[in-house]
């Protein structure tokens, strides 16, 4: 396996594990982007955290890699409505600058991609 490989998972892992641990540490900034139509937005929050943790993780060791793979797609997938929706209620969460909710949107894509590259090792 190419080094850039093994080290790209690395990253990958650690960013969707980090992320997932900031959602226990802060879960009030999560709970803010939960689109209101969605129920338990705190248990949203703690649940989409122990996903990443699991998938971030679930890359490290060779038999979990394709599964949690498709579970990180999966959930890039179902967290995109509230990314759409932090770009939409702009006005009353400045959480970030306008252009990185822009940004957020395409960089769904690329992560997507991301955790599709890696399930193939």
């Amino acid at each position: 396996m190419p080094q850039y490989r093994k080290i790209s998972r690395y990253v990958l892992a650690g960013l969707f594990t980090f992320a997932g641990i900031v959602h226990f540490l802060s879960p009030e900034i999560f709970v803010r982007i939960v689109p209101p139509y969605l129920p338990a937005p705190l248990l949203l929050v703690y649940v989409s955290g122990m996903a990443e943790i699991a998938g971030g993780l679930g890359l490290l060791v060779p038999t979990t890699r394709r599964m949690a793979s498709w579970g990180l797609i999966l959930l890039l997938v179902a967290v995109f409505p509230a990314n759409v929706y932090m770009l939409q209620s702009y006005e009353g969460s400045r959480l970030l600058p306008v252009w990185a909710l822009w940004l957020r949107l395409p960089l769904q894509v690329v992560l997507v991609a991301w955790a599709w590259w890696i399930r193939k090792e």
